[in-house]
């Protein structure tokens, strides 16, 4: 059975990097509303307790109940975890009389062969709090401390309790990583067995019991979640998944063809469906965002409905969801999150359809499922791909769409991003596109003056898309990909480049 680690989530911004480092030590892990009772504490082998944007000193700080675990299991507190093990337990926890935020150096560590193993004083670590640790209840001992927090970390005597007043798991702690392994690993003595090979096995085992002889539809997207789901899914049923690809008019140049031929060349069962008239019918006259991914969304369900109807006796709906999307679904309120999009593929799809749901990744990160799929041997081209809005380009193209708008852009993402694999960039960029901007600039071209539309590239820089840098593109890469641009596509005459983060920018400009 897979050794488990739990983590409770106070509703922290960090929460799921906690996650994803512990995934990184090859350690299953699963995120928890701290109120939830959709757990059972005695089937996991270790816990943490997540910061909170809370203090613990407020009339409605969140308090879990640790009856079975404080003192019974390894336990980690981190941040808000660390001042409620102090101030729910005997100690004091107050406002700070001086800055704790960002950046600072470990001292003091007496812990060496425990929690701070292979980490020397001067490491950094980050903080983010405004309350601290004034005073520790009986039988806790101080372990760590910086310049300014003298409780930086501290254990409880007789108990694998330990707490931290800083974020492990974010990258300007440098050793972060190091301190989780030590508490899961040589603390905890969780065992490192959660891999790709082994989920893959496991999945497709739980896939073959849960399906059985029925026969399941998944909608593919030709993204990497979606071509994961319907390999992990062919392996447990084959024959009985069936795959749906529709082309709904605003994907890249050529993609509805290219994809599609990928898939058959893996064997999978998918029809293909082109629906791009039905799409920018539904699109007519709407420029407001909102409303084109409704328009799109309904659409999508409207087509998938209709192709699904053809398939006798289907029970089950597959869809790509990833552990994301799970964890971003509910609140450390029980309520949903408000980082939910409206434009999710098959958002409301199931209670339409009036099918069952099946995730196989509903438990992984992004970077895991491109793992995932490298153990299943999906090609790289596929695993690599850019991560591409399921709204497509009617996102891209601010204001209204019509089917010459959508030729302009899919000309220019071409240029955009055949480029970029020419120049051997394509690898560097976590995302790129091109956006068709609702205005006209003045231009010469020869010696008549023109009067048409202005473009802008965007090619950014991140882990997982909740953060991301402008990734600064050679100059004499962007210098030839302008020319081409406004000498190959009609209709364009000037190029920019968008050289804005998120935050406080998004990655897409709708």
């Amino acid at each position: 059975m897979q050794e488990k680690v739990l983590i409770l989530d106070f509703g922290s911004q960090f929460t799921q990097l906690i996650a994803r480092r512990i995934r990184e030590l090859n350690i299953y892990c699963e995120i928890h509303p701290y109120n939830s009772t959709k757990f059972d504490a005695d089937n996991f082998k270790a816990v943490i307790l997540s910061g909170s944007p809370s203090s613990v000193n407020s009339d409605d700080a969140p308090q879990p109940d640790l009856s079975k675990i404080k003192g019974k299991k390894p336990l980690l507190g981190v941040c808000y975890g660390a001042q409620y093990l102090v101030h729910f337990y005997g100690g004091k926890v107050g406002a700070s009389s001086t800055r704790e935020y960002g950046r600072a150096k470990l001292t003091h560590i007496n812990n060496h062969r425990g929690l701070f193993n292979n980490i020397n004083e001067g490491s950094q670590v980050w903080m983010s709090h405004s309350d601290t640790i004034l005073e520790l209840p009986n039988h806790y001992r101080s372990i760590a401390s910086t310049e300014d927090v003298e409780n930086a970390a501290f254990k409880i005597e007789r108990e694998d309790t330990f707490a931290i007043q800083f974020h492990p798991e974010v990258y300007h702690t440098t050793d972060g990583k190091q301190l989780l392994e030590n508490f899961l690993v040589n603390i905890a003595k969780v065992e490192q067995s959660w891999t790709p090979d082994s989920f893959v096995d496991s999945t497709v085992s739980k896939l073959k019991q849960q399906l059985g002889n029925d026969k399941v539809v998944l909608g593919l997207s030709g993204g990497v979640d979606s071509t994961v789901a319907a390999v992990l899914l062919d392996r447990a049923i084959g024959k009985n998944l069936y795959c749906i690809f529709v082309n709904n008019g605003l994907l890249r140049k050529n993609e509805f063809t290219d994809v599609l031929d990928q898939y058959e060349h893996m064997g999978l069962n998918v029809k293909g469906v082109d629906a791009s008239a039905r799409f920018l019918k539904a699109l007519e006259g709407i420029s407001e965002p909102e409303l084109k991914r409704k328009a799109i969304g309904g659409t999508f369900i409207e087509v998938f409905d209709d192709e699904a109807h053809h398939i006798e006796d289907v029970r089950w709906l597959a869809q790509g969801t990833i552990y994301p999307d799970v964890i971003e679904s509910v609140s450390v309120n029980g309520g949903p999150s408000a980082t939910i999009k409206s434009h999710h593929n098959v958002g409301g799809l199931p209670d339409f359809m009036k099918l069952k749901v099946v995730e196989p990744l509903r438990m992984i990160f992004k970077d895991e499922v491109r793992r995932v799929g490298k153990s299943l041997e999906i090609d790289s081209s596929l695993l690599g791909r850019h991560p591409f809005p399921g709204p497509g380009l009617g996102i891209r193209i601010l204001g209204d769409v019509t089917a010459e708008k959508v030729r302009i852009l899919q000309e220019v993402d071409a240029i955009f991003v055949n480029g970029l694999k020419k120049w051997n960039l394509y690898n560097d960029v976590w995302q790129a596109g091109a956006m068709l901007l609702p205005v006209n600039s003045v231009g010469v071209m020869g010696d008549e003056r023109t009067y048409e539309k202005v473009v802008a590239l965007r090619a950014v820089s991140s882990t997982d898309g909740m953060t991301a840098d402008w990734v600064n593109l050679p100059y004499e890469f962007l210098q030839e990909t302008s020319n081409k641009i406004i000498n190959k596509v009609k209709g364009v005459n000037r190029v920019v480049y968008d050289i804005s983060s998120k935050p406080p920018a998004t990655i897409e400009w709708e």
